[in-house]
């Protein structure tokens, strides 16, 4: 496997290591070139992590186009999660003692390069955080807690820095021992294990486009009793509870920089059956991952750029190989929001401006004008519902927001599976296979002969009487013993069985 260095510019790594290259960031992320690369592992020493920064969007992209990052996107979020940070066993506990028994301030910060430390005594701690927080460069902070004549050491954070926060003293020592890791195998953590057969439901009552109503969580719940499992109805304020339940299923909206995936990561690192899991979060919420990973994969989209500028060469880009009227998407964009249709050059430019005021990147996407979406919903990669999401009235999407801050919806047309196209389902089932096997919401356009996925969306919209109205009952059996199977396997073995 060919391995590259992504760095801000050449000077931030003048290490040299026999047969790995030294990428500039822009050229990772702009260069097509790269989306045709295979079997690549890209070591992103960016000299920022932070949520919608060239980092982000590097480890971000290289997933996308299966490649294989180093840090990965997961490895980044852990380490803002103030849980992940805390959450210690007795053996780490007793590793942080004796590795900083012998130090005699208050505070302690022990660097960490390709999981080593310069000083011996600290190198089996420096390869349990590297385990478990998987960047190429670390700093982790320690600080003393008394307690009468007793006092402990305990971790107050830890986070990835740039090779520029290295001091010159101790790169010689890096560029070893960046060489001896990197013809590694890659190891990972095992999760955790869980107990017990209850599943808590995510859910806000007061989330004007919840994804669930509750007459459906109350079906729901009656099949997921029929199979043995107790539902728990929760809320943002029982994180802390999240460790008693063997899953989780969320019902709100899902972003990346919120408290649902905070609880995804949280349910997840637990040991937990979780749907929708961090993985699917990161990638469906986010555009410019899902326009890279269906062109990798060969699945039909609308014709799609991705760009971090949009100057006058950047327009005419567009309006030569898009065409006007075009979409611009903000990366993590939802239902309808955060996409604007711009009908003129002015537009275009204006809009994208904006954008990028909040993101490194945007996505700029064909308009294709239809009467309605197709919406199929799948979970493990068997489709369950389909539906036509006809345009709000008036409008060229499905959800309109109005002046006065509320919505107004496009009509939800069920249609029974046996009914919907061939070519449809199949496709929905491509693309979702790209993104996971949990329960996805798979949007799709045909406009004349062309069809096209335009997105596929974790947490989908599951109401009573309009998704469900196919299968009724039977959609929430299948949901209810699809989390059986999977809190099964999680158990190894069947109900009743030894863990």
């Amino acid at each position: 496997m060919r391995t590259i260095v992504v760095v801000a510019k050449p000077s931030d790594w003048p290490v040299h290591i026999p047969g790995v290259d030294i990428i500039p960031t822009r050229d990772y992320l702009t260069n097509p070139v790269w989306t045709k690369e295979r079997r690549l592992r890209v070591v992103n020493l960016c000299r920022s992590y932070r949520y919608q920064e060239n980092g982000y969007y590097v480890s971000l992209l290289a997933t996308a186009r299966r490649h294989k990052p180093f840090p990965d996107l997961r490895t980044v979020l852990d380490m803002k999660s103030r849980h992940v940070v805390r959450t210690t066993d007795d053996e780490f506990d007793a590793l942080i003692q004796k590795s900083l028994s012998e130090i005699h301030s208050d505070r302690f910060e022990l660097s960490i390069y390709f999981g080593r430390n310069l000083a011996k005594r600290h190198e089996r701690l420096a390869w349990r955080l590297f385990t478990e927080f998987q960047a190429p460069l670390l700093r982790a902070s320690f600080h003393v807690q008394k307690n009468g004549k007793k006092s402990r050491w305990h971790m107050t954070s830890i986070a990835p820095i740039g090779f520029r926060d290295v001091p010159e003293s101790h790169r010689t020592f890096v560029a070893e021992a960046a060489a001896t890791y990197l013809g590694r195998k890659d190891s990972r953590t095992k999760p955790k294990k869980s107990t017990g057969y209850s599943l808590a439901v995510l859910f806000d009552p007061e989330e004007k486009l919840a994804p669930s109503d509750p007459r459906a969580l109350k079906a729901f719940a009656k099949a997921a009793n029929a199979e043995g499992i107790e539902v728990d109805v929760i809320d943002k304020g029982d994180y802390a509870r999240i460790g008693e339940y063997d899953a989780l299923f969320l019902r709100e909206t899902t972003l990346v920089d919120h408290h649902t995936f905070r609880f995804a990561q949280r349910a997840e690192s637990d040991g937990l059956v979780v749907i929708d899991d961090p993985t699917s979060i990161l990638r469906c919420t986010n555009k410019v991952f899902q326009a890279e990973a269906f062109e990798s994969r060969g699945i039909a989209t609308p014709k799609t750029w991705i760009t971090d500028s949009m100057k006058d060469t950047d327009v005419d880009y567009v309006v030569k190989n898009i065409g006007l009227p075009c979409v611009l998407k903000h990366p993590d964009s939802s239902f309808s929001q955060g996409v604007i249709k711009c009908a003129d050059r002015d537009e275009l430019a204006h809009e994208a401006a904006r954008i990028l005021e909040e993101t490194d990147l945007l996505v700029v996407q064909e308009f294709m004008p239809t009467d309605f979406d197709w919406r199929i919903g799948l979970f493990g990669g068997e489709p369950l519902w389909s539906c036509r999401y006809e345009m709000a009235k008036g409008h060229w999407q499905i959800v309109k927001k109005t002046g006065t801050g509320k919505f107004r919806y496009g009509n939800v047309v069920p249609v029974k599976l046996e009914e919907t196209p061939t070519k449809v389902i199949k496709l929905a089932k491509a693309a979702a296979a790209v993104i996971g096997d949990g329960l996805y919401g798979v949007d799709l356009k045909i406009s004349g002969k062309r069809l096209v996925v335009t997105e596929v969306n974790d947490n989908p919209n599951i109401n009573s009487g309009l998704e469900d109205a196919d299968l009724g009952e039977e959609l929430y059996r299948r949901l209810a013993r699809g989390f059986l199977a999977r809190i099964e396997r999680k158990k190894k073995g069947p109900r009743g069985g030894a863990d």
